[in-house]
């Protein structure tokens, strides 16, 4: 098997492709949808880029968007072009459209809308974790999804953390939104 990246874990291989792993079909869908999720997640941070000058965001947007391009990186390269997303496109725009707009209220509209994407991602990674947790010859996959998912929380404590006096009713009522476009997101990037 021919090893096309290392995790930061010293043993932790992965396999050049997706196919060396033979996953089954609902597990190959949970990856397609990681896939398109961080790209949502790269244009998220890019949206929020393009419209905020806040240097406190700017600062934290930057900081974030090297983690999810490093995530997206590895399922674009470990991935065959056949499990990518028909609808990267859209991705894309949903994702660079969940960072603009709240870039245009201020960065508690921003740190309140990544920590509740980040809230779904953790609970997304999560199951896939879980999952794969009886099964040995999926162990490396497993790891670098809890590198992944580890990452994500890291982002969620940050922004949590930068929410001056807490969340707020809208807030609230955003993070439900946000929570239920990321489902259907899933469900359909796991389909298309």
């Amino acid at each position: 098997m021919d090893v096309v990246t290392q995790s930061s874990e010293p043993h932790t291989v992965i396999p050049a492709s997706f196919d060396d792993l033979a996953l089954p079909e609902a597990l190959a869908r949970d990856l397609q949808s990681d896939h398109a999720g961080e790209t949502g997640a790269v244009f998220i941070y890019r949206g929020i880029l393009a419209l905020s000058r806040d240097p406190v965001v700017v600062g934290f947007a930057r900081h974030h968007l090297e983690t999810e391009r490093r995530h997206l990186a590895f399922f674009e390269r470990w991935l065959p072009a056949s499990r990518h997303s028909a609808l990267t496109p859209l991705w894309r725009l949903s994702g660079w459209l969940l960072g603009a707009l709240p870039a245009l209220f201020g960065r508690r509209a921003i740190f309140v809308t990544i920590a509740a994407v980040e809230t779904f991602v953790e609970g997304h990674y999560q199951a896939q974790i879980e999952a794969l947790s009886s099964e040995p010859r999926w162990s490396d996959l497993r790891a670098r999804l809890i590198e992944f998912c580890a990452d994500e929380v890291e982002h969620r404590d940050d922004a949590a953390g930068r929410v001056p006096g807490g969340r707020f009713a809208a807030g609230r009522l955003w993070t439900r939104v946000i929570d239920l476009g990321s489902r259907a997101g899933v469900w359909v990037a796991r389909r298309v």
